[in-house]
């Protein structure tokens, strides 16, 4: 008994719908004689009998999706068929093999040159009517055979059918020139060290976390000028160091931004340290040291502390310990006075990141009245996967009212 199976013909299939058999147990079929038809998503294809013989067994059903390499059915090929001839005179194998028992024979379903285009119910006239379809001359889209055309082939019109309709989307598309591109002159520069880490670090985080991006605007005017009241009085310290401060504070009333996911152990740790990262911008590329317990110190000793790594990274002079172990990021690009908006990628494992964009003097509604301000964009970026929009923009709101008002501020620092 011969296994017949669905063969592998490549391009991509691995299955394939059973649409119509053309045998049933029992009947004596020739060496070639169409099985089974199948349908794959690329083609229908009609399957022929490796050999002559007596269907056996079919183990599948009309309408199944069997999937390549399963067996469609049995069959004996030591019998006659009705052709009289035995099946070594229709096949060299079968004449080979008096006792093939556990022989396996595979459908060999045609390549795509030697397809024949037809709905599977042009088919069915065509077999319902013997006529074998090879001979008919497709007048449809692309040479397919359509009903009509096994019509006319019944009868006697052999020739060439007319085209019924002429479809227009099948009309020949001038052919163009071939031009000869130059290559385009460039240089390489290399792709490796920090570079190349900065990349897998970037990489990993787009691939893990669910980044989410906020916008907000800040009216910064009264923070300038209580710096610059500050400074009159012998208070020096960077605009910056008053917005990590102003950060820290936001991140005590929102731990959730202050945190990182450890979904194997299936928990958020929120820190109680706030290890602020700073996004320094160097000839060698970014690079974040961490300025650590934000939330224990004044905006003098941030401003120290933030201007001693900075210049450290500058020098390329940072330790592991200083970029290890932060909780958030801030990245500050205002003073390269580009971007008014950025959709920045979060330092993993962390949940938060803000960007601190240029600020300009804009005319701004205060009181009803249109005055000139002195305005900021902020964009923060979070991990939505532990936080929703709802509790980021409670989050944002905080810190706006913290960095347009610096006395709120200082009343949380008493």
């Amino acid at each position: 008994m011969v296994e017949v199976k669905l063969h592998d013909i490549g391009e991509g299939m691995t299955e394939a719908e059973i649409l119509h058999f053309f045998v049933k147990p029992g009947d004596e079929v020739a060496a070639d004689e169409p099985l089974v038809e199948v349908q794959t998503d690329k083609m229908t294809a009609e399957i022929p009998s490796p050999g002559a013989g007596i269907i056996g067994e079919i183990l599948v059903e009309l309408g199944e999706t069997i999937t390549v390499g399963t067996t469609v059915l049995n069959m004996d090929v030591g019998h006659k068929s009705n052709s009289g001839k035995t099946s070594s005179e229709n096949t060299k194998k079968s004449s080979e093999k008096s006792d093939n028992q556990g022989e396996v024979h595979t459908f060999q379903l045609p390549k795509r040159s030697e397809r024949i285009l037809a709905a599977p119910y042009t088919r069915k006239i065509a077999r319902d009517n013997g006529v074998d379809i090879s001979q008919v001359e497709g007048t449809g889209p692309g040479g397919r055979i359509v009903d009509e055309d096994v019509l006319a082939y019944m009868k006697g019109d052999t020739g060439k059918q007319s085209v019924a309709v002429a479809d227009p989307s099948f009309e020949k598309e001038p052919v163009m020139a071939k031009q000869e591109v130059e290559p385009v002159v460039g240089q390489s520069i290399p792709f490796k060290g920090r570079r190349k880490q900065i990349a897998k670090k970037m990489t990993h985080s787009l691939h893990t976390i669910a980044h989410c991006t906020q916008f907000e605007e800040v009216d910064v005017t009264n923070a300038m000028e209580w710096r610059a009241m500050c400074k009159e009085q012998g208070k020096v310290f960077s605009i910056a160091a008053f917005y990590i401060k102003a950060v820290s504070v936001a991140l005590k009333d929102f731990p959730i931004f202050n945190a990182t996911l450890d979904e194997q152990n299936e928990k958020i740790d929120l820190k109680e340290a706030h290890n602020i990262g700073l996004a320094v911008d160097t000839e060698d590329g970014l690079i974040v040291p961490v300025l650590r317990n934000v939330e224990s110190k004044s905006i003098t000793q941030i401003h120290e502390e933030m201007k001693a790594l900075t210049e450290k990274a500058l020098s390329n002079q940072l330790s592991m310990a200083d970029i290890q172990g932060g909780t958030f990021t801030i990245s500050n690009v205002g003073p390269l006075k580009g971007s008014t908006g950025a959709t920045p990628i979060i330092n993993h494992p962390e949940t938060g990141l803000i960007a601190l964009h240029k600020t300009k003097k804009k005319p701004a509604v205060v009181n009803d009245e249109i005055v000139i301000r002195s305005m900021m964009n902020i964009s923060f970026t979070f991990d939505h996967r532990v936080a929703d929009g709802g509790t980021a923009v409670a989050f944002s709101n905080r810190l706006v009212q913290l960095m347009e008002h610096p006395n709120t501020l200082m009343l949380e620092l008493v």
